[in-house]
C-alpha cells in the first residue's frame, strides 16, 4: 500500500481529533454538554485575548493542515478535510473582519448565552453544585469582557443600530426583578433531582445576590453608557467599518454558498410572487377565489382553527406526531435509537417563545429530545401544527440531529457541529415540512395554508434581510412587506425584522437550503426515472453528515451517476 496514501488519512485524524479538543477546550458550554472535564468550572472565553489566542490556533490547524496530502484522501475524509479548511479559514475571517468587535447584541446577547447555559443546566448532587457556582462566579468577568470588546468596537467604528438599543437594554433586564428563588440563576437549584445541603443552596443565595445581580445590574448601566450617544441611525451592516465585505462574508457562512446578496434578493423576490401564486390558488380550493385577504381574515378569526386550552393544544400536537412518527418507516431506511417527547412551552414564557422549537437530545445520549410546543392556542393555529411538528421533530430537527449523532465513522467536529452548517440544518427542515404532501398529510385547504405560510415566511426573509442590509430600507419597510404576506401579529413581525437587523444573514439560510434540496430531489427524479426511491435519496441525504450545499450537491450526484 502507498504510505503517502496510508499515511494523510491518519493525518487528517489526528488534527480533527486536536481541533474538535481545542475547542472543547475553548468553548466551555461546548465542552459541558460532551463531559470535558476541564469545562466544569467554566463557563466562556470570550475576551479579546482570548479570541486572538484562537486565531492564532486556527492559523496552525490550517498550517497542519495544508501539510497534509490532501489528494490522498477520499470519500468522508475528502469531504472532512474540505469542511475543516472551511471551519478554519472562516474563524480567520472572522476575526480579521473583527466580528468579536461588532455589537451583534440582539436577539442574543451575553446574557443569552448565560441564560441558554444554565437551562440545560442539571445539578446531580453537591459535585455539581460546586462546579455550577464556580462557573456562576465568572459571569461578571464575562459581561466585563463583553463590554471591553464593544467599547473596542466603538473605538474602531462599529455601532449599535439604534432602533435595538431599548430592546438589547430589556433583554438584559429581564434576568433582573423579582427574588433571589425566582431569577434563573437559582432554577438549577431548585430543580435539581438530589437533595443538596442547606448550607450549599444558602451559598447559591447569597452568590446570586451578591455577584450575580449587581453584574447583570452593572452590564445595564454599561451597555447604555457605551452606546447612549454612539448608536448609529442606520440598519444596515453595511454601513459600519468594512460592513459590505462582512455582509457578503456572514451570507456565504450562512447560505454556504457564494451566491451573492444582490442574486438572494431577486431568488427572494422570485419565491414570494411563486408562493403567493399558490396561495391563492388554494383560497379558491376553500371558497375564497380571488379573496385571499378573506381567507386570511377567516383564518385569523375563527375560532375553529384554535385548540380550546393549553392542554388540548399538546394533545392535538402529541396525536399528530404519532401520526407522522407512524410514517417515517416508509420514507427512511436509518431511524435514530434516540427519540424524543412534546411538552408545553410554560404559560409565562410562550408570549415571547417562538410558537414550536427542538431541543435536541444530548451528545451523551442521557435524555430524549424535547418537541416544545406554546401553551398559548392562539400563538399555534391548528392549521400550523403539521409543518411545525413535521420542521421540528420527525423527520426536522429531532430526527436528524439524532441521526447525525450516530455516524461515528464522521470525525466529532462534523457529529457534533450541525449549528455550523445552517443551510443543510434548516434547509432540511424547511424540506420536511413539503415532505407533507408527500406524506398526506396536507388534506384540506386549511393545512396546506399553514404551510404554504411558513414557506412564504422564510421566502421573506431572503428579501427582508437583503432589503435592509444591501438596499439600506428602513424598518417600516421591511415590516410593511411582512405584513402584507403574512398572517402573523404586529409584535410578531417587528420582532422579526428587528431580528434581521441584529443578526445579519442567518435568516438567509432557511430558502436556500430548501431550494437546493428540492433541486437536488428534482434531478434524481429526472436522471433515474422509475429506478428513483425516495427512501433511498433520503438516506443519501441525511447521511452526507453536516455540510456545505455544494459538498451536499457532489454527495447526492455521486450517488445519483452510481444509481443510472
Amino acid at each position: 500500500m502507498d504510505m503517502k496514501t496510508d499515511g494523510a488519512p491518519a493525518q487528517l485524524e489526528s488534527l480533527a481529533r486536536d481541533y474538535w479538543n481545542f475547542r472543547l477546550d475553548e468553548e466551555p458550554m461546548l465542552g459541558i454538554d460532551h463531559g470535558h472535564e476541564p469545562s466544569r468550572r467554566l463557563m466562556f472565553r470570550e475576551s479579546a485575548e482570548d479570541y486572538a489566542r484562537r486565531d492564532r490556533a486556527h492559523a496552525g490547524f490550517l498550517a497542519r493542515l495544508e501539510a497534509i496530502d490532501l489528494h490522498a484522501l477520499s470519500g468522508q475524509d475528502a469531504l472532512s478535510a474540505a469542511l475543516l479548511r472551511r471551519e478554519l479559514s472562516e474563524a480567520r475571517e472572522r476575526y480579521r473582519l473583527e466580528e468579536h468587535l461588532r455589537p451583534l447584541l440582539f436577539p442574543f446577547g451575553a446574557e443569552a448565552l448565560v441564560g441558554y447555559s444554565i437551562n440545560k443546566t442539571v445539578l446531580q448532587g453537591g459535585a455539581d453544585a460546586e462546579d455550577y457556582f464556580a462557573r456562576l462566579a465568572t459571569v461578571p468577568q464575562h459581561l466585563a469582557d463583553c463590554r471591553a470588546r464593544l467599547a473596542a468596537g466603538l473605538a474602531r467604528g462599529h455601532r449599535l443600530p439604534a432602533i435595538l438599543l431599548p430592546r438589547v437594554l430589556a433583554n438584559v433586564e429581564s434576568y433582573l426583578g423579582g427574588t433571589v428563588e425566582d431569577s434563573i440563576w437559582y432554577k438549577p437549584l431548585r430543580r435539581s433531582p438530589a437533595p443538596l445541603d442547606a448550607a450549599l443552596i444558602e451559598r447559591g443565595r447569597a452568590l446570586i445576590a451578591d455577584a450575580l445581580v449587581p453584574a447583570y445590574q452593572a452590564h445595564v448601566a454599561g451597555l447604555r453608557a457605551l452606546f447612549a450617544q454612539q448608536c448609529r441611525d442606520s440598519l444596515a451592516c453595511t454601513d459600519a467599518p468594512d460592513g459590505a465585505g462582512y455582509y457578503r462574508f456572514i451570507a456565504a457562512h450562512y447560505t454556504t454558498v457564494d451566491t451573492l446578496p444582490e442574486d438572494i434578493h431577486r431568488l427572494g423576490l422570485a419565491e414570494v410572487d411563486r408562493i403567493a401564486a399558490e396561495i391563492e390558488a388554494t383560497a379558491a380550493e376553500a371558497g375564497y377565489a380571488g379573496d385571499v385577504a378573506g381567507f386570511r381574515q377567516r383564518l385569523a378569526s375563527d375560532p375553529a382553527f384554535l385548540a380550546g386550552s393549553g392542554e388540548e393544544l399538546l394533545e392535538h400536537v402529541v396525536v399528530l406526531a404519532k401520526r407522522i412518527d407512524r410514517r417515517i418507516p416508509e420514507f427512511f431506511s436509518w431511524i435514530p435509537r434516540m427519540t424524543y417527547g412534546v411538552e408545553s412551552i410554560p404559560a409565562a414564557l410562550s408570549q415571547n417563545a417562538p410558537p414550536a422549537y427542538a431541543q435536541p437530545n444530548p451528545a451523551d445520549g442521557s435524555s430524549a429530545g424535547i418537541f416544545w410546543v406554546s401553551s398559548l392556542p392562539e400563538r399555534c393555529p391548528t392549521y400550523m401544527h403539521v409543518p411545525l411538528v413535521l420542521h421540528e421533530a420527525w423527520p426536522g430537527h429531532l430526527m436528524h440531529l439524532a441521526v447525525l449523532q450516530e455516524m461515528q465513522d464522521l470525525p466529532d467536529f462534523r457529529r457534533h457541529g450541525a449549528m455550523g452548517y445552517m443551510a443543510y440544518l434548516e434547509g432540511w427542515a424547511l424540506y420536511c415540512e413539503r415532505l407533507g404532501e408527500d406524506m398526506g398529510f396536507y388534506g384540506d385547504p386549511y393545512s396546506r395554508f399553514g404551510r404554504l405560510e411558513m414557506e412564504m415566511w422564510r421566502a421573506l426573509r431572503l428579501v427582508v434581510d437583503t432589503g435592509i442590509h444591501l438596499h439600506g430600507w428602513s424598518r417600516q419597510q421591511a415590516i410593511d412587506l411582512m405584513r402584507s404576506h403574512l398572517n402573523q401579529s404586529d409584535s410578531t413581525i417587528e420582532a422579526e425584522v428587528d431580528r434581521y437587523i441584529g443578526m445579519p444573514g442567518q435568516a438567509l439560510a432557511y430558502k436556500m437550503g430548501e431550494l437546493k434540496i428540492l433541486e437536488l430531489r428534482r434531478q434524481a427524479e429526472a436522471r433515474l426515472g422509475s429506478r428513483f426511491r425516495l427512501k433511498d435519496f433520503h438516506h443519501r441525504l441525511m447521511t452526507a453528515g453536516p455540510v456545505t450545499l455544494p459538498v451536499l450537491e457532489q454527495h447526492l450526484q455521486v450517488w445519483i451517476e452510481g444509481k443510472a
